[in-house]
Order: structure tokens, then C-alpha cells, then sequence
């Protein structure tokens, strides 16, 4: 319910949740599921085996990559060299930013123009070509300064995080 949809766009049997904007130049894959209140901006392209979860953000011309070319061109067709990517809840993809088949989890950012090729765990910032993490942040979008025993804290919410190697968790979710 409560769908918007910008003229012109491709959408092919794909699954909108509740409060969904799509922009316009917009192609969006059959199969794809979009979650609630997530927004896809202009020219964006999301292809077939991609889930994006609530509340997330699709800046302009994001691309979705299926095809990892593994066998050393196009796969032409055959689907079974196509490789999922899942996106969890409260995600921004930046401008221009490439996602390769990976997982995102949930309260990440990924700034404009990366291109994503590796797994990202909750709570990161990631960055460049190819990405690295440039940092953690709390689900309000603030960043968390670690303490010598890797705890830190949200400024705005109080929510207390823990660090463990590249791995970020609340303590209190």
C-alpha cells in the first residue's frame, strides 16, 4: 500500500513493500523484494536475485551486479551463474555505488561510488574501490568511538555497542 512510483520505470514482477518510493529511470528485476519505507532513487538499476530490506535508502544511478563473469564473460543467460545479494534493514547506498553478489547487513552505509565486493557487517561504514570499512556507526547514524575494552556508546540514544574484530553488536537490541 501507499506505493510511489515516478514515471518512466522498468518494474518486472518484482515484490514493493508498504511506503516504497521508486524514482524515475528506475529498473527494478523480476523476483526482487523491496522492504517497507525504502526509497530508490533515480536511475537505479536493481537486477533479478536482489532483496533489500526496510527502511533503506537506494541513492541515484546504484547498480545491482548478478553476473560475476566467472566463467570469464557473460554467463548469456544461464542462471545458474548468478549469484544472489541481500541488503539488510536500515541501509544507504550511496550515489554511483556498484554492489557485486554480497550480504549487507543491517545499519550500514556505503558511500557514493564504492563498489561493494565483500560481505559488510552490521553497524559498518564502508568506503572506495574496492570498499574497506572506514569506521563503525550506531544505528542513529553517529560514530562510535571505541573504549579500550571495545565498548562504545550512541550519543543520541545511549545504546551501548561492542566490538569484536570487524564485528559490531548492541548490546542492547
Amino acid at each position: 500500500d501507499d506505493v510511489t512510483v515516478v514515471e518512466p520505470v522498468n518494474l518486472y514482477g518484482c515484490t514493493l513493500g508498504d511506503g516504497v518510493f521508486v524514482g524515475p529511470f528506475v529498473e527494478i528485476q523480476k523476483g526482487v523484494s523491496i522492504g517497507a519505507r525504502t526509497r530508490v532513487q533515480s536511475h537505479a538499476f536493481i537486477c533479478e536475485l536482489v532483496s533489500i530490506g526496510g527502511d533503506c535508502f537506494i541513492s541515484h544511478g546504484a547498480k545491482f551486479i548478478n553476473d560475476t563473469f566467472s566463467i570469464g564473460g557473460p554467463a548469456r543467460g544461464d542462471k545458474t551463474q548468478w549469484k544472489e545479494t541481500t541488503i539488510g534493514n536500515r541501509v544507504s547506498i550511496g550515489t554511483n555505488a556498484t554492489i557485486m553478489p554480497v550480504s549487507i547487513c543491517d545499519d550500514v552505509v556505503i558511500g557514493a561510488g564504492a563498489v561493494v565486493t565483500k560481505d559488510i557487517p552490521d553497524y559498518s561504514f564502508a568506503v572506495g574501490v574496492p570498499t574497506r570499512l572506514s569506521g563503525h556507526m550506531s544505528r542513529h547514524g553517529h560514530k562510535l568511538t571505541f573504549d579500550g575494552k571495545n565498548r562504545a556508546v550512541c550519543p543520541e540514544s545511549g545504546l551501548r555497542y561492542e566490538k569484536v574484530g570487524e564485528s559490531v553488536h548492541c548490546l542492547d537490541l
